[in-house]
């Protein structure tokens, strides 16, 4: 398809798209044990727009939500996958989701606490990972409990188990595959929030970027090729998001 050069150059101000990826939330990215290269939904999905856009692709690899936030905010990436936050929003122009994530909350086996309602009480700690959607949630939600930031969302049952804290908070993936790791540990049943995947782009980039971004992530969701690829990496737990205006 013909392409506005305008747009594309709008994407590319580097001659380059710049693609923010988060290693950090195993749904959407992760690294492969050779050559460390990254892989996943959100390397797939960067790829294509390149192909549709017809310029080459850079991947800027972080390893936390906040950092990845951060490049596209400041004219450091040209687009970046997040979950939609109403903070994250003064920087960049978000598309509909593409993805639904679930968050969960893990605590020890023998933990008194049996639901999500419990969580929000006087003197428990509950660790997430530092500018998570989870942090940025809780933060405006939990008013009693402490909240105890880990450096990054896979480091969050390590500073949960160093601290001794009673909750971790995250991706249920995540959570599920650290407690079947390490024993001791279950997930409260359920979940506490669902976070909107989507992509985004730096606000200054202007509107037409936006709308062109966005009508690409409704084409990779109508034609498949969100569900191909979640079936594709094995992630489970995830669903692709409707379409844009529906009811959830």
């Amino acid at each position: 398809m013909s392409i506005d050069p305008a747009i594309a150059q709008a994407f590319t101000p580097t001659g380059v798209l710049r693609a923010s990826i988060n290693v950090g939330n195993p749904i959407l990215a992760g690294r492969d044990r050779e050559g460390g290269q990254p892989y996943g939904v959100s390397i797939d999905l960067a790829n294509a727009f390149a192909q549709r856009l017809g310029v080459p692709v850079e991947f800027c690899v972080f390893d936390s939500a906040g950092k990845s936030v951060e490049a596209v905010s400041n004219d450091q990436a040209d687009i970046g996958f997040f979950a939609i936050d109403p903070i994250r929003g003064a920087g960049i122009h978000f598309t509909s989701p593409y993805v639904l994530i679930e968050g969960a909350y893990m605590v020890a086996e023998d933990s008194a606490l049996q639901d999500n309602a419990e969580v929000d009480r006087t003197g428990v700690n509950v660790v997430v990972g530092k500018g998570s959607a989870y942090d940025l949630y809780l933060t405006r939600e939990l008013k009693h409990a402490t909240i105890v930031r880990a450096p990054t969302s896979p480091t969050v049952v390590d500073v949960y188990r160093k601290q001794d804290a009673q909750v971790a908070a995250g991706v249920k993936q995540q959570l599920q595959a650290d407690a079947s790791r390490l024993g001791g540990l279950r997930l409260l049943p359920g979940r506490f929030m669902v976070i909107q995947q989507a992509m985004g782009v730096p606000k200054g980039r202007g509107a037409a970027p936006a709308q062109f971004l966005a009508a690409f992530v409704e084409d990779m969701k109508a034609s498949g090729f969100v569900a191909e690829a979640l079936e594709r990496h094995g992630i489970e737990g995830a669903s692709v998001a409707p379409p844009a205006g529906s009811a959830d």
